[in-house]
C-alpha cells in the first residue's frame, strides 16, 4: 500500500475531528527472524492523535507534521506485561511486523486507548455494519408481519356489531335527549305517530328504554308512589310494545300527574 506523504501529513492536521488524541509513552519491538528476539527501543513521548484507522504520532502537541503513522489493519490490540503500569500493545499478523508498546498516564486512560484503537479497523466496522444491517432486516420482517396480522380487537368487536341487529345505528345524528331519556330526531328516525316495526316481521323495535322514575318522596318514605290516574294504561315497556310514541305518550301522563299533583300542594300551601 503506497501513501502520499504530503496527503497523510495534510489529514493529520486538518480540522477533521479526532476520534481519540493524548500523550503516550511509547517504544517499537522489532522481531529479528534469524536471532529469534525481540529487539526493543527506548520509550518516547508522543502526541498520538486517532483519526478512523489511521494513528498518527507527533513530537509535540503543536507539531506541524507528524512524526509517524500506524495503519491499524491486521492488528490486535491488547493490555501486555511490561515493566511500566499502564501498558498495552498494538501487535500485527505478520511474522516481521513492528509490535507497538504504548504506556498511557493512568489506568481511564489506557481503557480509553485501548476501546478507542479496538474499534479503529475496518475490520470491526465491517462487524458493526453487518450487525446493524441484520438488525434492520428483521426489524422490517417484524413490521411487515405486524401489517399482515388482522387486528383481533378492531375486527372481533366490528363483527359482533354487525351479527346483533339491537346495535345496528338507526340515524347517524346524535341521540336527542328529552326530560332526561334518549328518544330519536325527527330527522333521520320514526315520525311522530308512525307505527314502530319489528325487526322479525322486516320492521326495527326501538331501543330499549331506562325503567320509570320513582317519586322521591314516596321512596324516601319507604311507600309506594301514589297512583297518578286511573285510566293510565299498564306500562308499555315489555315485548308487546308497539310503537314509540305511546312510550312517549305513557311517560307524558306521569309527568302531567306529578305537574298537577305539585300545583295542588302549592294551593294548598304545603311545602
Amino acid at each position: 500500500m503506497k501513501l502520499n506523504e504530503r496527503s497523510v501529513a495534510h489529514y493529520a492536521t486538518c480540522d477533521s475531528p479526532a476520534d481519540h488524541a493524548g500523550f503516550l509513552r511509547k517504544r517499537v519491538e522489532r522481531h529479528h527472524h534469524h536471532a529469534h528476539h525481540h529487539h526493543a527501543t527506548s520509550y518516547q513521548r508522543r502526541w498520538f492523535v486517532l483519526k478512523g484507522n489511521l494513528l498518527f504520532y507527533f513530537e509535540e502537541r503543536e507539531s506541524r507534521e507528524p512524526v509517524g503513522l500506524v495503519v491499524l489493519e491486521g492488528c490486535t490490540v491488547e493490555l501486555c506485561e511490561a515493566a511500566e503500569e499502564f501498558a498495552f500493545a498494538i501487535r500485527f499478523d505478520d511474522a516481521g511486523a513492528r509490535a507497538y508498546v504504548l504506556v498511557a498516564d493512568g489506568q481511564a486512560a489506557m481503557e480509553a486507548w485501548v476501546k478507542a484503537l479496538s474499534r479503529a479497523s475496518f475490520d470491526y466496522m465491517r462487524l458493526v455494519v453487518r450487525e446493524l444491517e441484520k438488525q434492520l432486516e428483521e426489524a422490517c420482517k417484524s413490521l411487515a408481519a405486524c401489517r399482515k396480522s388482522p387486528r383481533r380487537s378492531s375486527s372481533s368487536g366490528r363483527k359482533r356489531h354487525l351479527s346483533n341487529p339491537a346495535l345496528l345505528p338507526l340515524q347517524e345524528k346524535p341521540t336527542v335527549l328529552e326530560n332526561g331519556y334518549s328518544t330519536w330526531g325527527t330527522g333521520g328516525g320514526v315520525p311522530a305517530g308512525a307505527a314502530c316495526t319489528d325487526r322479525d316481521g322486516g320492521h326495527a323495535k326501538p331501543p330499549p328504554l331506562p325503567p320509570r322514575r320513582r317519586l322521591a318522596a314516596g321512596s324516601a318514605a319507604g311507600s309506594p308512589a301514589p297512583s297518578l290516574s286511573p285510566a293510565m294504561p299498564e306500562s308499555p315497556v315489555s315485548p308487546e310494545t308497539a310503537c314509540f310514541s305511546k312510550l312517549h305518550s305513557w311517560y307524558g301522563q306521569e309527568i302531567a300527574a306529578l305537574r298537577r299533583e305539585w300545583q295542588e300542594r302549592q294551593k294548598r300551601g304545603d311545602p
